[in-house]
């Protein structure tokens, strides 16, 4: 026979099959968008103030849910020891350091410091808990992070290297320094190429060619890991569900 606190850890523990716990992750879902809303407007009406408030007042009751019931996911040694290091989880802190700034004291506390709406955004990674796709997304991330690592400093070697090269060859006054070399790469490696910033003799464009070539190439390699890894990681999602 399940006590109370276990009803309410399968209900609030993201991925329960349970309808109660579906229900929850998508009441969860709405209350992080309702609460995203005040944040892309400057002036903050009324409206805006009441959605904030209800939102942080949802997020307070799931955190003290999550840490009632913190035994049954971190087993500690003993219940107390699993009540004392649940704040200190990732998750615990994220949720923690998006309510604070909505409490009064610390609200004025982080005005002055300018990080009041900062910490508030921070309410968008709590989609990483309610999304079970998201969570599929972090495991492909941290399978392949070997390959992925690899391919990153593959990436930054390149725009190093095309940086020096563009740096010492091309004689534009818009490359005045080694760092605008660099944004130069950059944007050129990731094909976005902003057009502030370009070469104007022959060699230049010669090596922005080729950068631009390769670039396609290097951004497409974690591409085509993450796609395989992921649909690899969908497939035995299904298998487990037959």
């Amino acid at each position: 026979m399940k006590n109370w606190r276990e009803e309410i850890f399968e209900i609030v523990e993201t991925g329960n099959e349970r309808i109660g716990s579906k229900v929850y992750d998508w009441l969860m879902l709405c209350m992080i968008v309702v609460s995203i809303v005040p944040l892309a407007f400057r002036q903050q009406t009324e409206t805006l103030e009441w959605m904030d408030k209800i939102s942080v007042s949802v997020f307070i009751f799931d955190y003290l849910l999550r840490w009632l019931t913190a035994d049954f996911k971190y087993h500690k040694s003993s219940k107390w020891k699993t009540f004392l290091f649940y704040p200190f989880t990732p998750f615990a802190l994220i949720d923690l350091l998006s309510i604070l700034p909505s409490f009064i004291f610390f609200n004025r506390a982080f005005k002055l410091l300018r990080i009041s709406r900062l910490l508030k955004i921070m309410r968008v990674f709590k989609f990483v808990r309610y999304s079970s796709n998201i969570q599929t997304l972090l495991r492909v991330l941290r399978k392949e992070r070997q390959i992925l690592f690899t391919v990153f400093l593959i990436a930054v070697a390149y725009i190093i290297v095309t940086a020096l090269i563009m740096f010492n060859m091309e004689e534009s006054a818009l490359f005045v320094n080694f760092f605008d070399a660099l944004y130069w790469a950059t944007t050129t490696l990731t094909t976005v190429g902003y057009g502030d910033i370009y070469p104007s003799t022959d060699i230049g464009r010669v090596i922005s060619m080729f950068s631009s070539i390769f670039g396609v190439a290097i951004i497409a390699l974690p591409s085509g890991v993450i796609t395989a890894s992921y649909l690899d990681e969908l497939r035995k999602k299904r298998q487990s569900k037959e």
